[in-house]
């Protein structure tokens, strides 16, 4: 793989190095979570035990102290060769660690020395793998921007009230983060709030229904929320309910962006196993399928399409790189936010599409015994398929914004 991608900060090399240590583990296990629809919790403890999950922990806090977004998606590539299940859920929570990382740093350029210190705990409790954190978005019957999920003020605190679908990584994780609708009365907007959360906390209600077509390994099982309590402090505003704001953008574009590197790494591992394949010795008077033209020219095709797809996947995270250093010292427009997440959508079809063309390529060159249960190609051939239907848009949602946002029709709501 002549254009697989580099890590380009010393951050970056530690975070990539640590993933690539796991990939033998992470496939040794990733066979039976798949095939009992459940997470293999041991290599969540080695995702821990390796740092990953303390990677954009600032280091004055014991973290690897990662920044770049490239080597965020280089790192996830890399956890997807291994098992898709544990990158995407491995993922989530590394959305959230970043934010509070970034929430530490405006604390302290603000002087509100409390709130870092409280974030600097909650950083602390993810190196030492005390503090795992799933995020949800997804909820029955609306999209992201207008959470059904309902906060209620009482007394010195909020309820919760609501269902959230798709919660990937909640058997393993400590904590759930989420956004929430909070009515405006009195003539006032409704609003959308965050709110991070013990997975502990009274009336949290995991559903365990997760059974679907592939990344079964991902623990993606829906949760009730029935009058759950958290304090006043717990619940904070992100914006207007139904309505762009650029931090919303933002968020939806960085925390979603690396999980194109998770099926560049299952398209990546289908490779491999074509490859593997292609050169087994078979029976006496028998040539090996690699001496075979048909198989050469799939063996090209899928090297091409691999070559264009890690190339594109990189040049994204340049571009995202850029992008924040740009505006690393002043406010971005909303406009060019809009054009960030369009492009980010872009690259998210062709990569989706580009992946799962390579992993059915993969399934011509092994034949058949790919297509059992024991193959873990079989694997790869059900979960690279979950990729188009991946936040932040499903793909006739995708066409729409893209078409709009390239016609200078930027999305209010």
């Amino acid at each position: 793989m002549s254009y697989q991608l580099t890590p380009k900060t010393p951050a970056g090399k530690n975070f990539v190095n640590a993933a690539e240590s796991l990939t033998k583990s992470l496939r040794d296990r990733a066979q039976a979570a798949d095939q009992s629809s459940t997470v293999a919790e041991a290599s969540f403890d080695d995702i821990k035990t390796a740092g990953i999950n303390g990677a954009f922990v600032p280091e004055d806090c014991g973290g690897m102290g990662l920044t770049s977004i490239h080597d965020w998606i280089v790192g996830m590539s890399r956890l997807g060769r291994g098992d898709g299940s544990v990158a995407l859920a491995t993922n989530m929570h590394l959305a959230v660690s970043r934010g509070l990382s970034s929430g530490r740093a405006s604390a302290q350029s603000s002087g509100n020395d409390l709130l870092a210190r409280a974030i600097e705990a909650q950083l602390e409790h993810i190196v030492t793998g005390n503090m795992t954190i799933c995020a949800t978005a997804t909820e029955p019957g609306t999209d992201n921007l207008h959470p059904l999920t309902l906060a209620t003020p009482v007394n010195d605190g909020w309820r919760i009230d609501g269902l959230k679908l798709f919660v990937t990584g909640s058997p393993i994780a400590s904590h759930i983060a989420m956004n929430l609708r909070v009515k405006g009365g009195d003539e006032k907007p409704d609003s959308i709030s965050s709110v991070m959360m013990p997975m502990t906390t009274k009336g949290i209600e995991p559903q365990n229904d997760w059974n679907a077509m592939g990344m079964k390994g991902s623990g993606s099982q829906s949760i009730r929320f029935n009058n759950v309590l958290v304090p006043k402090t717990a619940v904070n505003p992100v914006g207007p309910w139904g309505q762009w704001n650029t931090g919303m953008l933002m968020n939806r574009n960085l925390a979603n962006l690396p999980l194109l590197g998770v099926f560049l790494g299952i398209a990546e591992h289908a490779y491999e196993l074509a490859i593997d394949a292609a050169l087994a010795t078979k029976k006496e008077g028998k040539p090996r399928q690699a001496d075979l033209p048909g198989i050469q020219h799939m063996i090209a095709e899928i090297e091409i399409t691999l070559a264009s797809t890690q190339s594109i996947v990189g040049r994204m995270g340049e571009i995202t790189d850029n992008f924040l250093e740009e505006f690393q010292q002043k406010k971005i427009p909303i406009e060019r936010a809009h054009e960030l997440l369009k492009d980010h959508q872009s690259m998210k079809w062709v990569v989706n599409r580009n992946a799962i063309e390579i992993v059915n390529r993969a399934m011509d060159v092994v034949g058949g015994s790919g297509f059992m249960d024991k193959n873990p190609l079989s694997r790869l051939y059900r979960d690279v398929r979950a990729g188009p239907f991946m936040q932040p848009y499903s793909p006739t949602e995708a066409r729409d914004y893209i078409g709009k946002v390239a016609l200078g029709i930027y999305p209010a709501s």
